[in-house]
């Protein structure tokens, strides 16, 4: 059978409501009486460990998904509408953290994330997992080289920022009300020097803890919603 997999009761409820076509789904018997949209689908009952080895992970939560595969987004039409919010991520390998940064970015009101093509997590089962289905609804975008997209789409309509715990701007002070790409490295190594010499801003996100840093998609949630807020308040009426 061709097609990808989607496993866990959120990501393949979400994958039957998103764009993909869901060409077959599978539960345990537990699952389906747990969860009665499940019905519907008219899924194969299949034992736990059945679902463990076509899953190749016991983190199915008892349904698995057979889709077709994700369509990625064409990064340059991300970037070209109006007032863009993209979440670009440099060299962030761990699958649950692109999932999480997914989940903030669509629940933000996010216009699409970015990710290089080498050196990246990609959507995969276990991002759409982590994800808790918000990748079936918010556009991902590959590019070859992130340091040249960012030059290339960055202008008067689109600034770059990065997220860098030196960054001399705090988020409270930069303005997030237009156009932008917010940029997050890795956690220990933050942005490379490239993609960070293309940045507009460096910006930091104020801590009141011991704590140095945060993890990136926690970074990525933060600055999002602060984006999202800025751009509420800009776009109220005047009393």
């Amino acid at each position: 059978m061709t097609g990808d997999l989607v496993y866990g009761r959120r990501a393949v409820r979400e994958a039957l409501r998103g764009r993909r076509e869901v060409l077959e789904v599978f539960a345990t018997e537990r699952a389906v009486k747990a969860e009665t949209w499940l019905a519907e689908t008219r899924p194969r009952v299949k034992a736990e460990r059945d679902l463990s080895e076509l899953a190749g992970t016991r983190d199915h939560q008892g349904v698995v998904a057979r889709v077709e595969p994700y369509r990625y987004a064409d990064a340059y039409a991300l970037a070209a509408g109006e007032k863009p919010l993209l979440a670009v991520l440099d060299r962030v390998t761990d699958p649950r953290n692109l999932g999480a940064v997914s989940r903030s970015a669509e629940g933000a009101g996010a216009t699409g994330i970015v990710v290089p093509a080498h050196g990246s997590a990609i959507v995969t089962p276990a991002v759409a997992r982590a994800s808790a289905g918000a990748i079936e609804h918010l556009p991902i975008a590959v590019v070859t080289n992130l340091a040249r997209y960012l030059e290339e789409v960055k202008g008067p309509e689109l600034w770059v920022y990065g997220a860098a715990g030196d960054g001399a701007e705090s988020m409270w002070d930069t303005d997030l009300s237009g156009g932008a790409a917010l940029v997050f490295g890795a956690e220990g190594k933050g942005l490379r020097p490239l993609v960070r010499r293309t940045c507009d801003a460096l910006v930091s996100i104020p801590l009141a803890g011991e704590v140095e840093s945060l993890n990136v998609s926690v970074a990525a949630a933060l600055l999002l919603y602060e984006a999202r807020r800025q751009r509420a308040a800009a776009a109220a009426p005047a009393e």
